[in-house]
Protein backbone atom coordinates (compact mmCIF):
# COMPACT_ATOMS: atom_id res chain seq x y z
CA UNK A 1 0.00 0.00 0.00
CA UNK A 2 1.51 3.58 -0.91
CA UNK A 3 2.17 5.73 2.12
CA UNK A 4 2.72 9.22 1.13
CA UNK A 5 1.01 12.10 1.79
CA UNK A 6 -1.37 11.64 -0.97
CA UNK A 7 -1.39 8.00 -0.82
CA UNK A 8 -4.83 7.86 0.19
CA UNK A 9 -6.06 9.26 -3.09
CA UNK A 10 -5.87 5.75 -4.57
CA UNK A 11 -8.90 4.36 -2.89
CA UNK A 12 -10.94 7.87 -4.68
CA UNK A 13 -8.66 6.52 -8.37
CA UNK A 14 -9.76 2.63 -8.07
CA UNK A 15 -13.68 3.94 -7.40
CA UNK A 16 -13.84 6.09 -10.58
CA UNK A 17 -12.12 3.00 -12.56
CA UNK A 18 -14.79 0.62 -11.55
CA UNK A 19 -17.48 3.39 -12.01
CA UNK A 20 -19.35 2.49 -8.34
CA UNK A 21 -20.26 4.42 -5.50
CA UNK A 22 -19.19 3.98 -2.19
CA UNK A 23 -22.02 1.65 -0.64
CA UNK A 24 -21.53 -0.59 -3.74
CA UNK A 25 -18.14 -0.79 -3.21
CA UNK A 26 -18.54 -1.91 0.19
CA UNK A 27 -20.74 -4.57 -0.83
CA UNK A 28 -17.97 -5.69 -3.25
CA UNK A 29 -15.96 -6.37 -0.35
CA UNK A 30 -18.46 -7.71 1.81
CA UNK A 31 -20.22 -9.97 -0.70
CA UNK A 32 -16.45 -11.20 -1.80
CA UNK A 33 -14.11 -11.07 0.80
CA UNK A 34 -16.52 -11.40 3.95
CA UNK A 35 -15.36 -7.77 4.67
CA UNK A 36 -16.79 -5.52 7.95
CA UNK A 37 -16.88 -2.16 5.43
CA UNK A 38 -20.32 -0.92 6.13
CA UNK A 39 -21.58 1.57 3.77
CA UNK A 40 -21.97 4.19 5.87
CA UNK A 41 -18.10 3.63 7.23
CA UNK A 42 -17.60 3.59 3.09
CA UNK A 43 -18.68 7.05 2.42
CA UNK A 44 -17.04 8.46 5.53
CA UNK A 45 -14.04 7.12 4.28
CA UNK A 46 -14.74 8.52 0.91
CA UNK A 47 -14.54 11.54 2.28
CA UNK A 48 -11.75 11.02 4.60
CA UNK A 49 -9.34 10.69 2.38
CA UNK A 50 -9.82 13.42 0.38
CA UNK A 51 -9.42 15.97 3.26
CA UNK A 52 -6.68 13.88 5.72
CA UNK A 53 -3.27 14.03 4.05
CA UNK A 54 -1.63 11.67 6.98
CA UNK A 55 -5.07 9.35 7.24
CA UNK A 56 -2.84 6.35 6.08
CA UNK A 57 0.24 7.78 7.19
CA UNK A 58 -1.27 7.12 10.91
CA UNK A 59 -2.60 3.86 9.80
CA UNK A 60 0.55 2.63 8.85
CA UNK A 61 2.14 2.94 12.00
CA UNK A 62 -0.66 1.51 14.43
CA UNK A 63 -0.11 -2.08 14.54
CA UNK A 64 -3.82 -3.29 14.64
CA UNK A 65 -6.02 -0.64 12.89
CA UNK A 66 -9.10 -1.57 11.56
CA UNK A 67 -9.38 1.56 9.35
CA UNK A 68 -5.88 0.16 7.74
CA UNK A 69 -7.80 -3.39 7.56
CA UNK A 70 -10.75 -2.18 5.63
CA UNK A 71 -8.95 -0.25 3.04
CA UNK A 72 -7.16 -2.91 1.99
CA UNK A 73 -10.32 -4.96 1.66
CA UNK A 74 -11.72 -2.23 -0.40
CA UNK A 75 -8.38 -2.50 -2.45
CA UNK A 76 -8.13 -6.24 -3.10
CA UNK A 77 -11.65 -6.10 -4.25
CA UNK A 78 -11.10 -3.77 -6.64
CA UNK A 79 -8.05 -4.02 -7.96
CA UNK A 80 -9.17 -7.84 -8.73
CA UNK A 81 -12.18 -6.87 -10.97
CA UNK A 82 -10.07 -4.36 -12.77
CA UNK A 83 -7.81 -7.37 -13.63
CA UNK A 84 -10.93 -9.60 -14.25
CA UNK A 85 -12.65 -6.79 -16.43
CA UNK A 86 -16.62 -7.31 -17.39
CA UNK A 87 -18.29 -11.12 -17.49
CA UNK A 88 -20.22 -12.09 -20.44
CA UNK A 89 -23.93 -10.56 -20.02
CA UNK A 90 -26.04 -13.14 -18.29
CA UNK A 91 -28.85 -11.87 -20.46
CA UNK A 92 -29.47 -10.50 -23.54
CA UNK A 93 -29.59 -6.46 -23.91
CA UNK A 94 -28.22 -6.65 -20.29
CA UNK A 95 -24.92 -4.63 -19.71
CA UNK A 96 -21.79 -5.17 -16.82
CA UNK A 97 -21.46 -2.10 -15.32
CA UNK A 98 -17.40 -2.98 -16.38
CA UNK A 99 -18.32 -2.99 -19.75
CA UNK A 100 -17.16 0.11 -20.71
CA UNK A 101 -14.00 1.25 -22.63
CA UNK A 102 -11.25 1.32 -19.67
CA UNK A 103 -12.80 -2.07 -17.52
CA UNK A 104 -14.40 -4.19 -20.49
CA UNK A 105 -11.25 -6.21 -20.66
CA UNK A 106 -9.82 -6.31 -17.59
CA UNK A 107 -6.20 -4.93 -17.06
CA UNK A 108 -5.85 -4.29 -20.67
CA UNK A 109 -8.82 -2.14 -21.76
CA UNK A 110 -7.44 -0.03 -18.76
CA UNK A 111 -3.45 0.16 -20.38
CA UNK A 112 -5.08 0.90 -24.08
CA UNK A 113 -6.99 3.83 -22.66
CA UNK A 114 -4.11 5.30 -20.33
CA UNK A 115 -1.66 4.59 -23.40
CA UNK A 116 -3.22 5.45 -26.33
CA UNK A 117 -4.46 9.21 -25.84
CA UNK A 118 -7.35 8.82 -24.24
CA UNK A 119 -7.18 12.12 -21.48
CA UNK A 120 -7.72 9.37 -18.56
CA UNK A 121 -7.72 11.95 -15.42
CA UNK A 122 -9.66 13.59 -16.62
CA UNK A 123 -12.59 10.74 -17.58
CA UNK A 124 -12.02 9.81 -14.05
CA UNK A 125 -12.19 13.41 -12.76
CA UNK A 126 -15.66 13.13 -14.90
CA UNK A 127 -16.81 10.28 -13.31
CA UNK A 128 -15.74 11.53 -9.67
CA UNK A 129 -18.08 14.72 -10.32
CA UNK A 130 -20.45 12.42 -11.00
CA UNK A 131 -22.23 13.93 -14.74
CA UNK A 132 -23.36 12.57 -17.07
CA UNK A 133 -21.58 9.73 -14.97
CA UNK A 134 -24.44 9.59 -12.61
CA UNK A 135 -27.15 10.30 -14.33
CA UNK A 136 -26.13 6.85 -16.53
CA UNK A 137 -26.22 5.26 -13.03
CA UNK A 138 -29.75 7.28 -12.24
CA UNK A 139 -31.43 5.48 -15.37
CA UNK A 140 -30.16 2.45 -14.73
CA UNK A 141 -31.41 2.25 -11.08
CA UNK A 142 -34.69 3.32 -12.48
CA UNK A 143 -34.73 0.54 -14.67
CA UNK A 144 -33.96 -1.95 -11.79
CA UNK A 145 -36.86 -0.40 -10.27
CA UNK A 146 -39.10 -1.09 -12.84
CA UNK A 147 -37.89 -4.68 -12.59
CA UNK A 148 -39.53 -5.44 -9.33
CA UNK A 149 -43.27 -3.26 -10.57
CA UNK A 150 -43.10 -5.05 -13.54
CA UNK A 151 -43.09 -8.30 -12.18
CA UNK A 152 -46.14 -7.50 -9.63
CA UNK A 153 -47.96 -5.98 -12.23
CA UNK A 154 -47.45 -9.12 -14.31
CA UNK A 155 -48.52 -11.19 -11.98
CA UNK A 156 -51.73 -9.07 -10.94
CA UNK A 157 -52.72 -8.69 -14.76
CA UNK A 158 -52.22 -13.07 -14.76
CA UNK A 159 -54.80 -13.55 -11.50
CA UNK A 160 -56.80 -11.02 -13.35
CA UNK A 161 -56.97 -8.81 -10.47
CA UNK A 162 -57.99 -4.88 -10.51
CA UNK A 163 -55.47 -2.57 -9.63
CA UNK A 164 -54.09 1.23 -10.71
CA UNK A 165 -50.24 1.66 -10.67
CA UNK A 166 -49.50 4.77 -10.13
CA UNK A 167 -46.79 7.28 -11.92
CA UNK A 168 -43.70 8.76 -10.96
CA UNK A 169 -44.20 11.62 -8.47
CA UNK A 170 -47.85 10.96 -9.17
CA UNK A 171 -49.91 12.93 -6.34
CA UNK A 172 -52.98 11.01 -4.94
CA UNK A 173 -55.37 12.69 -2.65
CA UNK A 174 -55.02 11.12 1.01
CA UNK A 175 -51.46 9.83 0.73
CA UNK A 176 -48.30 12.43 1.24
CA UNK A 177 -46.78 9.80 -1.33
CA UNK A 178 -48.44 7.51 -3.46
CA UNK A 179 -47.65 4.09 -2.98
CA UNK A 180 -46.62 1.92 -6.56
CA UNK A 181 -49.97 0.00 -6.54
CA UNK A 182 -53.76 0.28 -5.10
CA UNK A 183 -55.77 -2.79 -5.16
CA UNK A 184 -58.94 -2.79 -6.39
CA UNK A 185 -58.51 0.53 -7.20
CA UNK A 186 -57.07 4.14 -5.49
CA UNK A 187 -60.70 5.57 -4.15
CA UNK A 188 -61.32 2.46 -1.60
CA UNK A 189 -57.79 0.49 -1.97
CA UNK A 190 -58.03 -3.06 0.12
CA UNK A 191 -54.21 -3.45 -0.68
CA UNK A 192 -51.71 -1.51 -1.28
CA UNK A 193 -47.98 -2.64 -2.29
CA UNK A 194 -44.67 -0.61 -1.86
CA UNK A 195 -42.28 -2.09 -4.42
CA UNK A 196 -38.24 -1.21 -4.63
CA UNK A 197 -34.91 -3.08 -5.21
CA UNK A 198 -31.61 -1.39 -4.16
CA UNK A 199 -28.48 -1.92 -3.42
CA UNK A 200 -28.10 1.32 -1.48
CA UNK A 201 -28.94 1.66 2.78
CA UNK A 202 -30.06 4.56 2.61
CA UNK A 203 -32.52 3.93 -0.35
CA UNK A 204 -33.62 1.00 1.62
CA UNK A 205 -34.32 3.48 4.80
CA UNK A 206 -36.01 5.85 3.05
CA UNK A 207 -38.34 3.00 1.82
CA UNK A 208 -39.23 1.59 4.51
CA UNK A 209 -40.23 4.23 6.50
CA UNK A 210 -42.48 5.06 3.67
CA UNK A 211 -44.13 1.79 4.40
CA UNK A 212 -44.11 2.45 8.05
CA UNK A 213 -46.12 5.51 7.45
CA UNK A 214 -48.41 3.44 5.48
CA UNK A 215 -48.96 1.16 8.13
CA UNK A 216 -49.60 4.02 10.73
CA UNK A 217 -51.95 5.51 8.04
CA UNK A 218 -54.01 1.76 7.94
CA UNK A 219 -54.26 1.95 11.73
CA UNK A 220 -55.89 5.33 12.58
CA UNK A 221 -57.89 4.58 9.99
CA UNK A 222 -59.61 1.41 11.90
CA UNK A 223 -58.77 3.03 15.44
CA UNK A 224 -61.62 5.66 13.89
CA UNK A 225 -64.07 2.75 12.26
CA UNK A 226 -63.13 3.40 8.86
CA UNK A 227 -62.58 0.77 6.51
CA UNK A 228 -58.27 -0.16 6.80
CA UNK A 229 -56.43 -1.82 4.05
CA UNK A 230 -53.33 -4.30 4.06
CA UNK A 231 -49.69 -2.89 3.66
CA UNK A 232 -47.67 -5.33 1.71
CA UNK A 233 -43.73 -4.89 0.65
CA UNK A 234 -41.92 -6.38 -1.86
CA UNK A 235 -38.55 -5.59 -1.65
CA UNK A 236 -35.25 -7.04 -3.10
CA UNK A 237 -31.18 -6.33 -3.12
CA UNK A 238 -28.92 -5.62 -1.00
CA UNK A 239 -29.68 -2.50 0.41
CA UNK A 240 -32.61 -3.94 2.61
CA UNK A 241 -30.03 -6.98 3.75
CA UNK A 242 -27.31 -4.52 5.89
CA UNK A 243 -30.33 -2.39 7.91
CA UNK A 244 -32.07 -5.88 10.28
CA UNK A 245 -33.77 -3.60 12.53
CA UNK A 246 -35.90 -1.94 9.72
CA UNK A 247 -36.42 -5.37 8.18
CA UNK A 248 -38.05 -6.70 11.50
CA UNK A 249 -40.07 -2.87 11.53
CA UNK A 250 -40.88 -3.95 8.56
CA UNK A 251 -42.21 -7.48 8.82
CA UNK A 252 -44.47 -6.30 11.99
CA UNK A 253 -45.73 -3.62 10.47
CA UNK A 254 -47.10 -5.23 7.36
CA UNK A 255 -47.80 -8.63 9.59
CA UNK A 256 -45.19 -10.59 7.40
CA UNK A 257 -46.40 -9.70 4.04
CA UNK A 258 -42.97 -8.62 2.54
CA UNK A 259 -42.17 -10.81 -0.28
CA UNK A 260 -38.98 -10.54 -2.99
CA UNK A 261 -38.43 -11.54 -6.69
CA UNK A 262 -37.80 -15.44 -5.23
CA UNK A 263 -41.14 -15.45 -3.25
CA UNK A 264 -43.24 -12.92 -5.51
CA UNK A 265 -45.51 -15.81 -6.71
CA UNK A 266 -46.92 -16.53 -3.65
CA UNK A 267 -47.64 -12.91 -3.48
CA UNK A 268 -51.40 -13.14 -4.22
CA UNK A 269 -52.04 -16.63 -2.10
CA UNK A 270 -50.64 -15.09 0.82
CA UNK A 271 -52.55 -11.08 1.08
CA UNK A 272 -55.84 -10.16 0.62
CA UNK A 273 -55.23 -10.07 -3.01
CA UNK A 274 -56.78 -13.37 -3.34
CA UNK A 275 -59.92 -11.96 -2.56
CA UNK A 276 -59.85 -10.12 -5.80
CA UNK A 277 -59.46 -13.30 -7.82
CA UNK A 278 -62.44 -13.83 -10.71
CA UNK A 279 -65.35 -16.24 -9.46
CA UNK A 280 -65.99 -19.09 -11.26
CA UNK A 281 -69.49 -19.53 -11.22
Amino acid sequence: MVCTSRGQLVLVVLRTILGVSPAEWADLARSELGSDVSQGYARNLDVKVRQDRDLFSRWMSSAENVGLKRAKALISVAVGYIMRGAPEASEKETVHRLAKVDTHHGIASLAHVAAHGVPYAMLLYERYLGRPFASHRDSVSELVGDVMENAIEERLDRSEIAFDRTRRAERVPGFEQAPDFFVPNKTAPAVIIEAKITGDDGTARDKVARILRLANMRDSKIRNGQPGFEVVACIDGRGFGVRRQDMRDMLLATGGKVFTLATLDQLVRYTRLREFLPRLD
